[in-house]
């Protein structure tokens, strides 16, 4: 019975959602203690001497009123800033550790829906140097992913954002071997699909947006189908080398759907070196699409964008998922001034680069639009329902839920019934051992 219970807590200690609820509480808990101590040093350093006679009033007149019991100094004040952290953690970390998770829905227009591809021509295009290129079975890949049938994917829901012109949903998908998938939906108001397109192909305009990127060069590209390769070099924080990146990417287009892919291959021509250290598996393809306005109006004025991105970074696969969690939102409201500051630019002047001249070099494949307006409209009803305020309602109000947890510990730190439950469960533990 005991080696049981031994298993089951060790096999709970090695849930992902425990370290990163420790981590989250340290993140929380550090900062605050760190800027409280240098406030009091600070304070403490450059007081005026009356200070101290005021205090001495003060504190006679506390303990007048509210006599403190022993011990109620800095050790209880960091257990109840503590689990006020921890329950600032839980409304993300429960759904992990009672392994909830919000499936998102399927693309729209599933691979079914589309004929049956042909094979690539390149004969109009010189030869490439690359081993293994971006074809149709890439594409077939994504909708795969995205389609996600009989359970296969596992979708973890990770965030649900909203703003005045735009929505972002987030979740991922943890295989036994390989990296973690990454799945996301956002929608942009007041844009077209072409426009998205060109924006996330524009590597000449990406470092305005993107810090990370600090080199791009086009190794290759062909002006039939659009397949581009492109060579990135991507600068990481100071405790981990740049990365280098060999990109294949192309685009088919059905409607005014664009399927982009992009994914890392080898290049004879450019050896791996030892630093920046190359990824070489790289996975990261959109879907981009008209869609109906955020305002609800049943206008088509806005670009829906699916996101299905995996990389192996050559570091371990928990601290990626931390870093990648911790750092989402920035990085989608980075993306996202990107865009409208793109957007502004075009307005202002049409000039297109090379790059954004390549994203419109698609290569067409039918499409049927009975099922795609149908699939459409269903998509809508969906994202309705997912609507992180509508969520809200239906859900436990978190502050509350802080605010009382708040109170109730410090009123069982300073009444010792916290330290009395504590050494009776301990007791009751040894009388049953």
């Amino acid at each position: 019975m005991e080696g049981g219970n031994g298993l089951n807590l060790t096999e709970f200690l090695k849930q992902p959602a425990i370290m990163e609820t420790f981590v989250d509480i340290l993140l929380c808990t550090v900062p605050i203690w760190l800027a409280v101590s240098i406030g009091l040093v600070i304070g403490w350093s450059w007081r005026p001497r009356w200070t101290g006679l005021i205090f001495l009033g003060l504190q006679s007149k506390l303990s007048f009123f509210w006599p403190a019991p022993p011990g109620f100094g800095a050790r209880r004040l960091w257990l109840a800033f503590t689990a006020l952290s921890a329950f600032t953690a839980l409304p993300t970390i429960w759904p992990s550790l009672m392994g909830y998770t919000k499936q998102p829905h399927s693309s729209s227009q599933s691979s079914s829906s589309l004929p049956q591809l042909g094979t690539d021509d390149f004969s109009d295009c010189q030869a490439s140097e690359a081993e293994h290129d971006v074809t149709e079975n890439d594409l077939e890949h994504l909708l795969h992913i995205l389609e996600g049938k009989d359970g296969e994917f596992s979708w973890q829901s990770m965030m649900e954002r909203t703003t005045s012109n735009m929505s972002y949903q987030a979740w991922r998908h943890d295989p036994e071997n390989g990296p973690t998938i990454y799945r996301s939906r956002t929608v942009f108001e007041d844009t077209t699909a072409e426009l998205v397109r060109d924006f996330f192909w524009d590597d000449e305009f990406r470092p305005k947006w993107d810090p990370m990127l600090t080199y791009f060069n086009i190794l290759e590209d062909c002006s039939d189908t659009g397949r581009m390769i492109v060579h990135w070099i991507k600068k990481f924080p100071f405790f981990c080398s740049d990365r280098e990146y060999i990109i294949a990417r192309r685009i088919w287009e059905a409607g005014r759907t664009y399927y982009c892919i992009t994914k890392g291959i080898p290049y004879p021509s450019l050896p791996k070196r030892d630093k920046p250290r190359r990824v070489e598996r790289y996975f990261s393809s959109w879907v981009i699409k008209p869609a109906n306005s955020l305002k609800g109006d049943g206008h088509m004025t806005a670009s829906e964008v699916n996101l299905v991105h995996y990389e192996d970074m050559g570091i371990p696969k928990d601290v990626a998922k931390l870093g990648v969690r911790h750092g989402m939102w920035g990085t989608v409201k980075k993306l996202h001034a990107g865009m409208r500051a793109y957007q502004n630019a075009r307005n202002v002047d049409i000039t297109l680069s090379r790059c954004a001249l390549m994203a419109s070099m698609t290569t067409i494949i039918p499409f049927d639009e009975n099922t795609v307006s149908e699939g459409a409209s269903d998509e809508n009803e969906q994202s309705q329902t997912l609507h992180p305020h509508s969520c809200r309602e239906r859900g436990i109000h978190w502050k509350l839920i802080i605010l009382g947890g708040t109170v109730a510990v410090l009123c069982g730190l300073h009444s010792g019934v916290i330290r009395k439950a504590l050494m009776v469960g301990a007791r009751r533990k040894v009388l049953l051992s």
